[in-house]
């Protein structure tokens, strides 16, 4: 009967019973999204009625929507950040939550702070594994024949630190992995993949990543799908097969396993799957050995039908980059999550990257959405809106009530709503809401950045070339300061590579990228100087995340900060310059007229 009923809605014919209830499940949620809402806002603030935050507010016991937005704040995490730091502290009392903080699960950071601590309660493990079981029903929509293979992912954890109070702190996804739900998962045929648990759980990045990539090229043949989380980790672990294939092949020849590789699981577990392969470790000298990279998934996986990674937001800069190691194969994101909360997947996952939405599932949180105005200097207090109705095409901030105490929480997403599925919305992910670049009174964020260093590799296409990573500082010692764009090139072909000429003007075609403000201050009030770029030599920003997993940061969730300021990167990214090059000339800027 399941079957039946998912037949007749719009997703499509399940793959199986199993999928049938998934399928239905994701229809039932989002044609009562809002009795779904309201539901989960009443149990999360009947359940926590008593916690010192609320009663704090006066809510009376009261749990519905109306009391919700007049006497709740929305707030940030500096707001919350004496209460999380009492619990981080060991006060066990029932700060934000009736349930007990089990852990706190840390953000990624950037070059901006500190890493931030989320707290958690254990029942949101079954949240999280809910929004994962959907996934795949969803993309056997798209893709048959799944169960036939494996999925190559490069999956890490990074070994957690434990608060003054006892409690743990980790990436989220170190603590799904290391979770039950990950580790005892039940076999499912359209889930397995070829790297064994033991390789993943190892918190040794090197022997983690080596024995990943061995374990999928014993299975090259297999490997239906190839993905990380994030675009920038699969490029990783491409550079990381061009840099370790020799090794790699000797070991598939003897069937022995590099003396590298230490973690006695890993060894035990390899012991029962590494053979003597002579012909396989054949193939990969003769693949790698020619030194084109070019189509190199394909060619070692060649029955891949897609890669799975996050390809939206800062990751778009990652797409040309993935479609030369993957001869164009296509990307699929699917789901769309942080540290706060997961939020929703996306229905439609082998849509082209810059079309992709995400539908929020109203089980997993209570969403409310201020409505962003970038130049808006309004001192009002804003009017949220609840997640039926927003309206398609406009951008908003999310904000977020969850059940393991985020009440009214700013996340700092911005969200453009690109239409709705079923009463559920569904959004494209614009950017978070920051501020990159400022030297005067000109602000850039990381949206108009990444738009700026598109344009200006245009002038490289005609010379094969593309920008494999990017980061970037306010340069004020100085005078007048100017913007650093540090940039490191692929080039396919050196007897064609890019002059300084070409080079100067991608400084000047960045410039001309940049808002009016900039653009004024720069030609008009001389407050800005020339914009520089500095190519660095390649494999820097690799150095780059191997400093930060070395400060702590998870290999998971390591995203290239866009804007960096923290001395000791600074210096290692200007140890590397190759050239530098300077806008020849000024950008275009007319007086604006004010209406």
């Amino acid at each position: 009967m399941a079957v039946e009923n998912a037949l007749s809605s719009p997703l499509g014919p399940p793959a199986s019973d199993k999928d049938a209830k998934a399928l239905q499940f994701i229809e039932e949620m989002t044609r009562n999204a809002e009795i779904v809402q309201e539901k989960v806002l009443a149990e999360i603030l009947s359940r926590n009625k008593n916690v010192e935050y609320l009663k704090r507010f006066k809510l009376d016991g009261a749990n519905d929507r109306k009391t919700l937005k007049s006497k709740l704040p929305i707030i940030t995490y500096e707001d919350l950040q004496p209460e999380i730091q009492r619990i981080a502290n060991g006060d066990r009392s029932p700060i934000l939550s009736a349930h007990p903080i089990s852990e706190f699960l840390t953000s990624s950071g950037t070059s901006a702070g500190e890493r931030k601590l989320m707290p958690t309660i254990k029942e949101e493990l079954d949240r999280r594994q809910l929004l994962y079981s959907l996934l795949m029903p969803v993309m056997n929509l798209y893709v048959p024949g799944l169960d036939k293979g494996k999925g190559l992912y490069f999956l890490f954890v990074k070994s957690e630190t434990k608060t003054q109070g006892g409690l743990l702190a980790r990436p989220v996804l170190t603590s799904y992995y290391k979770s039950d739900h990950f580790k005892t998962r039940p076999y499912d045929p359209y889930n397995v993949y070829t790297s064994p648990n033991e390789a993943i759980l190892c918190a040794d990045s090197f022997q983690s990543m080596y024995t990943q990539m061995l374990c999928g090229l014993l299975d090259r043949h297999q490997v239906l799908r190839v993905g990380a989380v994030f675009a920038s980790g699969l490029l990783r672990a491409i550079r990381f097969l061009q840099l370790n294939w020799a090794q790699l092949a000797d070991d598939i020849e003897l069937g022995m396993l590099n003396k590298r590789v230490t973690d006695s699981s890993i060894k035990d577990c390899m012991a029962k799957i590494l053979k003597p392969d002579p012909e396989l470790a054949e193939f990969i000298r003769f693949e790698c050995g020619k030194g084109e990279w070019g189509g190199i998934i394909k060619r070692i996986w060649p029955n891949t039908k897609y890669l799975d990674v996050i390809v939206t937001g800062a990751m778009a800069q990652y797409i040309p980059t993935l479609d030369f190691y993957s001869d164009g194969l296509p990307t699929a994101c699917t789901m769309y999550a942080s540290s706060e909360c997961y939020f929703g997947l996306n229905l439609n996952p082998m849509c082209k990257p810059s079309e992709v939405s995400y539908t929020i599932m109203p089980n997993m949180a209570y969403f409310e959405f201020l409505p962003h105005h970038p130049d808006s200097t309004r001192d009002s207090p804003p009017k949220l809106v609840d997640l039926v109705d927003v309206e398609v095409g406009k951008e908003y901030e999310l904000v977020i009530t969850t059940y393991a105490g985020l009440y009214r929480y700013r996340v700092g997403d911005i969200l453009r709503v690109t239409g709705f599925h079923n009463l559920a919305p569904q959004f494209h992910f614009v950017r978070r809401k920051n501020v990159l670049l400022s030297i005067d009174s000109d602000k850039t964020d990381e949206a108009e950045l990444q738009k700026a260093v598109e344009n200006a590799s245009e002038l490289l296409r005609e010379f094969n070339t593309s920008v494999v990573e990017y980061t970037s500082y306010a340069d004020t010692k100085t005078i007048p300061g100017h913007y650093v764009i540090y940039w490191e090139l692929l080039v396919k072909d050196w007897s064609n590579s890019p002059s300084e000429k070409v080079l100067n003007q991608c400084c000047l075609a960045m410039e001309e990228s940049l808002n009016s403000v900039y653009r004024q201050g720069r030609v008009a009030d001389n407050s800005i100087g020339p914009l520089v770029i500095r190519v660095v030599k390649n494999g820097t920003f690799e150095e780059l995340m191997d400093y930060a997993i070395s400060r702590g940061a998870s290999i998971n969730q390591y995203k290239v900060p866009r804007c960096v300021n923290y001395t000791p990167i600074m210096e290692l990214l200007d140890s590397r310059v190759v050239s530098s090059h300077f806008s020849p000339s000024l950008p275009k800027w007319t007086p604006e007229r004010r209406r």
